[in-house]
């Protein structure tokens, strides 16, 4: 009874965005699913779009014929795979730093905040075509030939490319450290009370304490920044969708069938990232 009781009350805050999502969403989705599977023409007879269906040809289309979205989705996955966990890592470490007791806290945490408000992705494209995403010293010491001597050209090439735009990424950790944050206020300050009367030290105190109490935030720090990822305006598959999308041979249908197929290979990292949170829940109990 409790646990359809709390089901219920879960709903109830959810349904707001259910609703939402049932009014503004389900039509437009539905239309997507449908062109995908068309050839989306304008009408000779000026009455509008013509919908002439040919089944998973786009599909096919994608990843037989079409030489440009394997290639562009294989290099963005590559990249996510170290560009999500260095964002959630790096968050989690500032976020420890800006839990501590010192003079300035709410400034430093607002400084880390404000690029969630100001970097509209035109603001991130403009920094990165000036040059101002890379690390100061990587040119400086020569980092990229460095990389490619001691590494393989694969690995180096994605590490080279992430340092090209390292500011940008810690830019995109705002949310990250917030929420980090609420996970620490979650934790009674008893419990460091007591384990410091114990003699626990402070690198005892955050693997046996702190970090436990934190791993559920982790979880949903890596959920929230492979959304985020998703939609960067440096992801070349974005650019790729809306290129076909204008163009007349591809069209609506062959782009809505790359939007589908993108969103279900977005959706397998997730489903992951969910599935060990729920495995680390019943660990826990």
């Amino acid at each position: 009874m409790r646990k359809l009781k709390l089901a219920i009350e879960g709903y109830l805050f959810l349904l707001p965005w259910l609703i939402g999502t049932a009014v503004f969403m389900l039509y437009p989705l539905g239309n997507s699913l449908y062109m995908s599977f068309t050839k989306v023409s304008v009408a000779t007879d000026g009455s509008g779009l013509q919908y002439d269906f040919i089944g998973w040809d786009n599909f096919k289309y994608a990843f037989i014929y079409d030489n440009e979205f394997p290639v562009d989705m294989f290099l963005f996955v590559r990249e996510m795979v170290l560009t999500v966990p260095i964002t959630v890592i790096f968050a989690l470490l500032i976020a420890i730093m800006l839990n501590q007791q010192f003079r300035g806290r709410m400034f430093f945490r607002t400084l880390f905040f404000l690029p969630v408000i100001f970097a509209t992705g035109q603001v991130l494209t403009a920094l990165f075509d000036q040059g101002q995403a890379k690390l100061p010293f990587a040119d400086q010491y020569h980092i990229a030939d460095m990389l490619y001597e001691v590494l393989p050209v694969n690995i180096a090439e994605v590490l080279v490319e992430l340092i090209g735009k390292f500011v940008i990424i810690l830019w995109f950790s705002g949310i990250q450290i917030i929420l980090f944050l609420a996970a620490f206020q979650t934790i009674p300050a008893s419990v460091y009370e007591a384990a410091r009367i114990d003699g626990v030290t402070p690198w005892e105190s955050f693997w046996k304490i702190t970090f436990p109490s934190t791993v559920p935030f982790v979880f949903l720090n890596l959920v929230y920044t492979l959304v985020d990822q998703t939609a960067s305006p440096f992801n070349p598959i974005l650019k790729f969708i809306s290129t076909n999308m204008a163009d007349p041979e591809t069209g609506f249908g062959y782009a809505s069938a790359l939007g589908w197929l993108y969103s279900v290979i977005i959706l397998i990292p997730i489903i992951l990232v969910l599935l060990a949170a729920k495995l680390q829940n019943k660990g826990r109990r």
